[in-house]
């Protein structure tokens, strides 16, 4: 994966762009070539691959949420996690998140699944594996993006200081592993699965925990609610 022929937003190519010569990252271009030569449908499209990226340039990073893979339905996918384009149904764990956001916060829960708005203002919604097979989830897991998603965690955790990591589940907790607590708020919590999120995700409080966290800190609070379609 050559460096020069990747577009990354300037200041995370700055960071991270080098990790894109490692010999891992190498071996997983030539993993989604070979993929996509025999036929197989990979999400989001090469575009919206570092979408989060750049969306978000590192020295805007207020609050980190880290999901584990890209959705592995048609249309779902565009780069950012738990995020869907506007206009695709919202997918369980979101929906299970804006519950949390309704309770936590009392605001009314959006109807659409595009968290754009979210990006905009500093939130890094960043999937650990940045592609993955149509249909199959966790089809690309330990083929290289976990050590370049390990690279953007560990540069914002070194070079920043003051970010909100929400750490979701066993797989994003991992990263827990690079990051400061002492420099930075560290929020964990079960997963907003369906599966999980009764176990601890719902009540956990951690979307207003950010924002009293932010403006003890002179910035400004989320706005968590994203506009409707």
């Amino acid at each position: 994966m050559s460096e020069d022929r990747i577009i990354l937003e300037p200041s995370w190519k700055q960071r991270v762009g080098a990790a894109l010569e490692d010999p891992r990252m190498q071996a997983l271009a030539s993993f989604l070539r070979a993929e996509k030569a025999a036929g197989k449908t990979i999400y989001p499209r090469g575009s919206q691959i570092f979408a989060a990226l750049d969306s978000t340039p590192f020295e805007a990073v207020k609050v980190v949420i880290l999901g584990q893979d890209p959705y592995h339905g048609p249309g779902q996918a565009h780069g950012l996690s738990f995020s869907v384009p506007e206009g695709v149904a919202v997918p369980p764990s979101l929906q299970n998140m804006y519950k949390e956001i309704a309770r936590d916060l009392s605001l009314p829960r959006p109807q659409g699944g595009c968290l754009s708005s979210w990006a905009e203002q500093g939130v890094l919604l960043l999937n650990a594996v940045l592609t993955v097979e149509h249909g199959k989830a966790g089809s690309h897991q330990g083929k290289g993006w976990e050590e370049f998603t390990d690279a953007c965690i560990g540069a914002l955790a070194e070079e920043r200081e003051g970010v909100v990591f929400l750490l979701w589940g066993s797989y994003a907790q991992a990263k827990g592993r690079l990051i400061d607590s002492r420099r930075h708020l560290v929020l964990k919590a079960p997963h907003p699965s369906p599966l999980s999120a009764h176990r601890g995700f719902f009540g956990c409080g951690h979307f207003s925990l950010a924002n009293r966290y932010l403006k003890q800190n002179g910035q400004t609070a989320i706005e968590w609610a994203p506009a409707a379609d």
